[in-house]
């Protein structure tokens, strides 16, 4: 993330990774570009990526005057389709999503159904999801996740098992390397 970025960019990101993810656990076979012409991130991420923060917690200036909000799955629940701009402060907040409202009607989708390897599915049925959430501040090259918490397996267990978490400031490196 970095000034100039599309917030609709990086909400099709998220979903990429979701869907590579899902397929590299076994859930989800074939060509993950398919995937993502079918809209099927939408099916594991049916919200929007995040929404811009400040003085409400949904602040308002998501779709400026003339603005054109997206219509296609997943992508209609954007609260924002803007160009990022720096000192802007936006959440991240991927989610992923074992919703049978939404899943059923893409497993018997004659487009869709081939994506699934059932088997796997049907183990995370009644799990639910899990959603990560980042407040973020767009710096003039970059990022800061102004966020505090473990988001690593390991330290996550830690911190559940009682150990101190250190609180230091964190980067997120932009495409060009700098933090």
């Amino acid at each position: 993330m970095r000034p100039g970025v599309n917030w609709v960019d990086m909400h099709k990101l998220a979903e990429r990774t979701i869907l590579e993810s899902l397929k590299e656990g076994h859930l989800l076979v074939g060509d993950v570009d398919a995937m993502v012409n079918e809209r099927l991130g939408a099916v594991f991420m049916p919200h929007g990526l995040g929404h811009l923060l400040g003085i409400d917690t949904h602040d308002p200036g998501g779709y400026l005057k003339g603005a054109e909000r997206p219509k296609e799955p997943g992508l209609k629940s954007l609260r924002t389709s803007r160009d990022l701009l720096e000192g802007m402060v936006i959440t991240v907040e991927p989610g992923c999503y074992f919703i049978e409202a939404l899943l059923l009607p893409a497993m018997e989708n004659t487009q869709t159904s081939k994506y699934f390897n059932h088997e796997q599915i049907s183990r995370f049925r009644g799990f639910g999801g899990v959603r990560i959430e980042s407040d973020v501040y767009v710096t003039s090259d970059g990022c800061l996740n102004m966020t505090k918490c473990p988001r690593e397996i390991r330290d996550i267990e830690a911190v559940m098992a009682g150990a101190p978490w250190p609180i230091k400031l964190t980067s997120i490196p932009s495409v060009n390397g700098k933090a």
